[in-house]
């Protein structure tokens, strides 16, 4: 039995991994989403097809790689494709179940902001878009994380779609995968989903420690809550486990990293 007590990011983290089904193909993001797909393959996910932008395709996770490029990501990977034969040959195609996004801002029908925070001409440059944009177009299904206060009445720029102005615009614009758009928003406090019909952001559940006033709080508009609305179970010992054997990167981990590499060497060596 595990008795370290479970963080905020853990828990979102392990929400997330949930998320993955068995068999799914689902693209990462560098960062919570890659952490998430490691702790669904170790434990309910084996046969998830994890890939990331890059063009890595149904990698192992070994330890968390600091770009979607970084050569950690190859241990166990099926194949290796360019970037743009991800989008043309797997997104555009339509065998993308689910793609993990991070979010700087987002509004009531989950359309995202990840390229300025704040009004011209004093905005400043966040991360940009990368391949958010076609994942979030073409994915059959947007799971999407968020660590801090992101909600917003009105994006000060749209850099990826989500349901547009609601109900079925997205469908009718004739751009995107018909019936795609985002399944669910994870934050640190509670996990939102979309009505099926209005698309509109509604509160569904509420993490351990946090009340609905208190998600409430953190929303600039009225925020519609679920007539069941249900807290988020417990996470299990096994999930606990991998996710902090998958910790991020410490002095530890490149120690890990340097021990593989001497040994692989040493071998190398005693072969001649």
């Amino acid at each position: 039995m595990l008795t370290k007590k479970i963080t905020k990011e853990e828990l979102l983290i392990i929400a997330a991994a949930r998320e993955i089904e068995n068999g799914d193909v689902a693209a990462l993001g560098i960062g919570l989403p890659v952490f998430a797909g490691a702790v669904a393959k170790k434990t309910h996910a084996p046969d998830a097809v994890l890939m990331l932008e890059s063009g890595i395709v149904d990698f192992d996770p070994l330890v968390p790689p600091t770009n979607i490029a970084d050569a950690t990501c190859t241990r166990g990977y099926g194949y290796a494709i360019d970037l743009f034969s991800v989008f043309t040959t797997i997104a555009y195609a339509g065998y993308l179940d689910k793609a993990f996004l991070g979010v700087g801002q987002i509004d009531r029908y989950g359309n995202l902001n990840t390229t300025y925070m704040g009004a011209p001409p004093l905005a400043q440059r966040i991360t940009g878009a990368g391949g958010a944009t076609d994942f979030a177009s073409y994915a059959k299904k947007t799971i999407l994380t968020m660590r801090g206060r992101g909600f917003v009445d009105k994006l000060p720029y749209l850099t990826s779609p989500g349901y547009l102005g609601g109900g079925d615009e997205r469908d009718r614009s004739g751009r995107y995968t018909p019936g795609s758009g985002p399944d669910l928003l994870l934050t640190q406090k509670a996990m939102f989903r979309f009505h099926p019909e209005t698309k509109e952001m509604y509160l569904d559940a509420v993490f351990p420690g946090y009340t609905v006033e208190d998600i409430k709080a953190d929303v600039p508009w009225e925020l519609k809550v679920a007539d069941t609305l249900s807290h988020f179970p417990v996470p299990t010992d096994e999930e606990i486990y991998y996710l902090r054997k998958f910790s991020p990167r410490s002095p530890f981990q490149n120690q890990v990293g340097q021990k593989l590499m001497i040994e692989h060497f040493q071998r190398r060596r005693d072969a001649r």
